[in-house]
C-alpha cells in the first residue's frame, strides 16, 4: 500500500530487525521492567548488527541511508510495547546527537559519534528546568567562560538517559543578558565531577531512567561547546521537528499493534454465550479507531516524505505530532476497555501502553504548544523558517547586514503611512536601532510614527536592516525572535502586535 515510500531493500530491514526484537526484546521487556532499567549489553548488540546509526555518515561509522530506514526502525521499535525501551535509543540517535553531528566540531564528531553507532555510548538532551519547559529561551543553567573550559551551574529535570547516560548535550546560559542570543550547548560528561543525579519514579517508562540533574560548578572544557556560542537555541528550533517527527512513526505503530492484540483478546473473550467481538458497540469502536490509525498513518508518512526532501514544515509536522500523541492516548483508553477489570492488570500488555502513552502529550512539546504553534501559523499567519545560525568567524550583526545601514529618516513617510493603517496599538512602542530610535505612540485614534527618543510600554531592540525587512514583510516577527534578530523589552502584549503593524 505504500510502495512509493519504501523499497524492497526497506522491507527487508524491516525483517531483519523485527526478527531481532521478537528474539532479543520483547522477552526480556518485563523483567527490563520490573528493574527500572535496560542492560547496556542490548545497544552494544545493535549496534553490531547495523542497526544503529542508519542515516548517521559512513565517516563515523554510520550507514548513509535514507530517512525511511529511520521511520521502519521507530516503526519497529513502537511494537515492541515499550516506550521505556525505544526511548532511549530515540533521544540519542534523533534528539542529541544530531546536534554534534550537524553543527559540532570535527573533534567532537570522532570523540563521541562512532561510540553512539556502536551502541557504546548512550547521550541525552538536557533542556528541561524547574522552571523552563517548552519556553526553551527562558533556561537558568550557566555557563561562565574562564579561560580554556566552562564554569557551568544550574539545575535539569526530567532528563532521559540522564542517570545511566555517558553525556549530556546541554543548553546552558552563556550570555544571560543576550536573550535567546545568549543560549549555548555544550557536551558535559555525565561522570564530570560536579554532576550529580537523582532517578525519578515515574508512572510509565518504567525500563529508561529519567533524572534531575544539578550541575554545581562543573568544569566542562571549551572545546566541548557545540557550534559557535550563542547560536544554541537557533540549532534547538532546527532540531525540534525532527524530535517531533520520530516520535509519530512509532506512536502509530504502537496503536497498530494495541489494536492487533485486541482483537486477539476480544476473539476469545466471551460474554453472554458469544465472543465481544460480535457485540456491534465494541466492533464500530474497533473500526473508528482503526480508520483514524490508517488516516494518521499516510500523513505521517508524507510528513516524512517532506522531510526526506529537506522541506522544513513545521505547521505539518506539529500538526502530525500532536494528533498521533493524542490518538495514542485515545487508543489505549478504548482498547483497555475492551478488557474489562483485565486491563487493569499489570499481566496484560495494555496496561503497559496505557501508561506509557500518557506521556507523548508532554513531551517533545507539549499538545497545548502544538495547538498554539499551528494556530499562530492558521489563524495569525506566521511563517516559521528555519532558523539560520551565524557561520563560526561571523558576528551576528554583520550577517543581519547592518554595515550597509539605511537612512532612517528618508523611509519615515512610508512607515507612517503604514502604520496609521494599522489598529491602534493601545500603548507606546519604541524600536531602538543603536544610536536612532523609532517611538510608535498608539494610544491615541491612530499608530503615530516619530524619530524621539521617548519612554515607551514595549522597546524592541533590532538592527535597522532588520527592521526594513520587517516593514517589507521578508522577515516574520515571531522568526525574528526566535533567531535572535530581535529583542522584546517591556509588555510582550504590543510585541505580538509585530505582524499586524507591517502587514
Amino acid at each position: 500500500m505504500y510502495q512509493q515510500y519504501f523499497t524492497e531493500e526497506h522491507e527487508l530491514f524491516r525483517q531483519s530487525f523485527r526478527a531481532f526484537l521478537n528474539k532479543e526484546v520483547i522477552p526480556n521487556i518485563d523483567q527490563w521492567e520490573e528493574d527500572r532499567k535496560t542492560p547496556r549489553a542490548i545497544w552494544k548488540k545493535m549496534g553490531d548488527m547495523g542497526f544503529l546509526g542508519l542515516s548517521y555518515p559512513e565517516a563515523y561509522g554510520g550507514m548513509g541511508l535514507d530517512f525511511f530506514y529511520d521511520v521502519v526502525f521507530n516503526e519497529e521499535l513502537g511494537r515492541t510495547n515499550s516506550g521505556g525501551f525505544a526511548i532511549t535509543q530515540q533521544v540519542t540517535q534523533y534528539m542529541s546527537c544530531p546536534y554534534i553531528l550537524k553543527y559540532g566540531s570535527e573533534r567532537l564528531k570522532q570523540k563521541y559519534l562512532p561510540g553512539i553507532i556502536k551502541g557504546e555510548l548512550i547521550s541525552s538532551i538536557a533542556i528541561t528546568e524547574p522552571g523552563a519547559g517548552s519556553d526553551a529561551a527562558n533556561i537558568q543553567t550557566k555557563a561562565v567562560k574562564e579561560g580554556d573550559f566552562y564554569i557551568v551551574n544550574g539545575s535539569k529535570t526530567f532528563i532521559t538517559n540522564g542517570v545511566y547516560g555517558d553525556f549530556l548535550i546541554t543548553v546552558v546560559k552563556t550570555d544571560p543578558t543576550a536573550g535567546t542570543s545568549g543560549v549555548s550547548l555544550l557536551v558535559i560528561d555525565r561522570n564530570a565531577e560536579g554532576v550529580s543525579a537523582n532517578k525519578l519514579k515515574k508512572l510509565g517508562w518504567h525500563s529508561s531512567d529519567t533524572a534531575e540533574l544539578s550541575f554545581d560548578d562543573v568544569k566542562v572544557p571549551a572545546e566541548n561547546l557545540i557550534g559557535q556560542e550563542g547560536s544554541g537555541f537557533y540549532y534547538l528550533m532546527n532540531g525540534l521537528q525532527l524530535e517531533r517527527l520520530v516520535a509519530v512513526p512509532a506512536g502509530i505503530t504502537a496503536c497498530e499493534h494495541a489494536i492487533e492484540m485486541t482483537l486477539k483478546y476480544m476473539s476469545e473473550r466471551k460474554a453472554f454465550g458469544r465472543p465481544i467481538n460480535k457485540f456491534q458497540v465494541l466492533r464500530h469502536r474497533i473500526a473508528q479507531l482503526s480508520s483514524e490509525i490508517a488516516a494518521a498513518k499516510a500523513f505521517s508518512y508524507q510528513c516524512c516524505k517532506m522531510y526526506t526532501d529537506k522541506v522544513y514544515d513545521v505547521k505539518l509536522c506539529s500538526m502530525a505530532k500532536l494528533l498521533v500523541t493524542e490518538l495514542c492516548e485515545k487508543v489505549a483508553t478504548q482498547c483497555l476497555q475492551m478488557y474489562g477489570g483485565y486491563g487493569f492488570m499489570e499481566d496484560f500488555p495494555m496496561a503497559r501502553m496505557y501508561r506509557d502513552v500518557r506521556v507523548g502529550t508532554i513531551g517533545g512539546g507539549s499538545s497545548e504548544i502544538m495547538r498554539e504553534i499551528i494556530a499562530k501559523m492558521v489563524i495569525d499567519e506566521v511563517d516559521y523558517q528555519k532558523a539560520e545560525p551565524v557561520p563560526i568567524g561571523e558576528s551576528r550583526e554583520k550577517s543581519n547586514g547592518s554595515a550597509d545601514k539605511p537612512d532612517l529618516e528618508k523611509m519615515l513617510a512610508s512607515i507612517q503611512g503604514k502604520a496609521a493603517k494599522a489598529s491602534p496599538l493601545g500603548k507606546k512602542l519604541k524600536f531602538n536601532f543603536g544610536e536612532e530610535q523609532l517611538h510608535i505612540d498608539g494610544t491615541g485614534a491612530s499608530n503615530a510614527v516619530s524619530m524621539e527618543d521617548a519612554d515607551a510600554d514595549c522597546v524592541v531592540q533590532v538592527s535597522l536592516s532588520d527592521f526594513i525587512e520587517l516593514t517589507k514583510g521578508k522577515l516574520n516577527p515571531m522568526n525574528a525572535v526566535m533567531s535572535g534578530k530581535i529583542k522584546i523589552e517591556g509588555d510582550m502584549g504590543v510585541a505580538m502586535k509585530l505582524q499586524s503593524l507591517f502587514a
